[in-house]
């Protein structure tokens, strides 16, 4: 394992071309090779891999959209007077969404004169989109708004669940969209027939979740294991129960990270250990054993072989699985 002290609390971890890069709270991205740079004026509050491969895009509380590489980074955008809230990227379109505030913007990083500006009627909360590339979902309180990535002028189609939406995600088909709610919950709808699926039953709230098994499986955070919801089929998780790989009722699972063509999930604990596993196989390979402060960063690399972690004390380390 590769160790690093940072001196600031990391906000995001990710895999790029290069290897691990993470995104801290005091505005610097810090790549696995010991470089960084000191991109925002302020914290970066969120950040994904740039569309290419090479490099992250981060958004920070200084209103920049940055793209940063090995010792070079520049703005792509900017939202003046407000924060960068969520980010995503599309390496099928080259397309990057980023929401501030009431709005979603859309902008493409092979075109530098290409942006769309989306309202809404509450504050975006996340963003995500579709396996395509072509459609945008954007999280907010009431349910979640459906927009064409390129289309300036459009009503979005609404999917409405009472409450606050934290965070959203389409399934790697398509046919789903599931949200994280501050009511420690998920909600979900079959895009084909806005049909609801609710999936409850969560002791705190769900921070995390990722796609596993060619979309087979979604696996979450927010109780004492791993939960792994059935995704497989036209009808998803309605009408199944979840699975939990992992418990330990000592501690709670904060993070999760998988990639959507391997069956393998890491999970990070609030207890600072973090392991990986395989929900077909049997028990949990403990990457990080030692307890500490709480995961608040987890990756895991497009091969399914290392994981990228950190800690809330600014400890991290980069791992062979």
């Amino acid at each position: 394992m590769t160790r690093f002290q940072f001196d600031a609390q990391v906000t995001s971890a990710h895999f790029e071309a290069t290897g691990a890069v993470f995104a801290l709270g005091d505005g610097t991205v810090r790549f696995e090779g010991r470089t960084f740079d000191a991109v925002h004026d302020g914290a970066i509050l969120c950040a994904v891999v740039h569309p290419s491969g090479d490099g992250l895009v981060t958004g920070g509380d200084d209103g920049r959209v940055i793209w940063s590489r090995k010792g070079e980074a520049g703005v792509l955008a900017t939202a003046k007077g407000q924060w960068i809230d969520a980010i995503d990227a599309s390496p099928q379109t080259h397309l990057i969404a980023f929401s501030s505030g009431r709005t979603l913007s859309v902008i493409d990083a092979t075109d530098a004169g290409f942006r769309r500006d989306f309202q809404h009627e509450r504050t975006v909360s996340g963003v995500a989109f579709d396996p395509k590339g072509r459609r945008v979902a954007t999280s907010t309180y009431g349910g979640t708004c459906l927009w064409f990535a390129r289309i300036a002028e459009q009503k979005p189609t609404k999917l409405t669940w009472a409450g606050s939406h934290t965070g959203v995600a389409f399934s790697p088909d398509g046919a789903f969209v599931v949200t994280t709610m501050q009511d420690m919950q998920l909600h979900g709808w079959r895009l084909k027939d806005a049909k609801n699926m609710r999936m409850g039953g969560y002791p705190s709230k769900i921070r995390s979740l990722a796609f596993l098994s060619k979309g087979a499986l979604l696996a979450t955070s927010g109780a004492q294991g791993v939960v792994l919801w059935p995704f497989s089929g036209s009808n998803g998780p309605m009408g199944r129960e979840a699975s939990e790989i992992g418990f330990d009722d000592s501690t709670l699972v904060g993070l999760v990270a998988a990639d959507t063509a391997h069956g393998v999930v890491a999970a990070g604990l609030a207890d600072g250990r973090v392991w990986v596993a395989d929900p077909a196989g049997q028990g949990l390979n403990f990457i990080k054993a030692e307890k500490g402060s709480p995961i608040v960063a987890l990756a895991l690399s497009p091969d399914a072989r290392r994981v990228a972690w950190a800690d809330e004390d600014g400890h991290a380390g980069v791992v062979e699985v």
